[in-house]
């Protein structure tokens, strides 16, 4: 089979499209033939072999993808044989190996994809998806909210807007750049604002119509991050998950506490434990994309070239979840 490998560390110019030996699956565990491979930030840190990740580097050659959606062909010992050609989906944890044609994962993390549902957005939601709802847990949103979504075109923010829209709030999302804006707007935010424009602060404070913000779902930190929270009005939520700028939002305890604010994280185990697990969080997150309440939005790219996917997601030059298709 063709996989996705990189023998070194280094720029995506290391991953090679090469031939490598099938997986297969050990007991309890099912293969899947792949049709959609999720891309993720994390699997860019792995592949440059930064130190400053928190989590070990792996082995070489590696063989990256976290999450995998495919048809299973072929089941372990113990495992039933009534799985073989069902569609099915799968979080392949810090193992990787979904960057391939064939990947293998222990049954109990599989899940069957519903109906009506395809490989790409399964591939969203079973990670993208289930981060969603563990922010939407620590910061939950009501129709009395005004809400602010930073990187609003991205596959959280995509998510975030539908969730709050949901709700009834009014949501403004900020993206860079004229396309990405239009996405957030089509998306259905009430207001979105272009973050790379001059002036971007004065649109922003026009897009809230003389609003306070209420709730800040923040990932991107930065100068865009602050300029979200000192919009926020007395009493407002900040929930935090990460910092693509770079350095995560300033702010300090006089300005959280003189304004009655609460800042939150988003992320960590006992988080996980206190809304369930994973495999709840998976499993929900599924369901509400069947149910139509939540639609990721997804960037297709296929396999072979893996690294030209990095390069565009780094440089930020995607819209929503990025899979590869073999």
């Amino acid at each position: 089979m063709h996989a996705i490998r990189h023998h070194s560390f280094g720029g995506p110019e290391v991953l090679v499209h090469e031939e490598v030996p099938e997986p297969e699956p050990g007991p309890g565990q099912v293969r899947i033939a792949t049709r959609a491979a999720g891309v993720h930030l994390l699997d860019a840190t792995f592949r440059s072999g930064a130190a400053d990740t928190p989590y070990p580097l792996p082995a070489l050659p590696a063989l990256p993808g976290r999450e995998a959606a495919g048809i299973v062909d072929a089941v372990g010992e113990g495992v039933e044989a009534s799985w073989i050609g069902r569609r099915v989906v799968a979080h392949l944890g810090f193992a990787s190996g979904g960057y391939a044609e064939k990947a293998v994962r222990e049954v109990a993390s599989v899940h069957e994809i519903p109906e009506g549902v395809d490989f790409g957005e399964a591939v969203a939601m079973i990670g993208t998806g289930r981060t969603a709802l563990m922010v939407l847990g620590v910061g939950p949103v009501s129709a009395e909210d005004t809400v602010i979504v930073p990187a609003a075109a991205g596959g959280l923010g995509t998510l975030l807007v539908q969730a709050a829209k949901n709700a009834g709030a009014y949501v403004v999302g900020l993206a860079g750049g004229a396309d990405k804006v239009g996405r957030v707007a089509a998306n259905g935010a009430d207001a979105a604002v272009d973050y790379r424009a001059e002036g971007w602060t004065a649109a922003l404070d026009e897009a809230l119509e003389g609003r306070e913000a209420t709730l800040l779902y923040d990932s991107v930190g930065g100068e865009v991050g602050r300029a979200a929270f000192d919009r926020l009005g007395f009493g407002g939520r900040m929930v935090v998950f990460g910092w693509s700028a770079g350095r995560p939002t300033e702010a300090t305890v006089e300005d959280i506490v003189g304004r009655g604010l609460t800042v939150s994280g988003a992320l960590g185990p006992k988080l996980l434990e206190r809304l369930g697990g994973l495999r709840a969080l998976e499993e929900r997150s599924l369901a509400e994309l069947a149910a139509g309440r939540l639609r990721p939005a997804v960037q297709a790219f296929p396999l072979a070239e893996a690294a030209e996917a990095h390069r565009a997601m780094e440089n930020r030059g995607t819209t929503g979840k990025v899979v590869l298709v073999p």
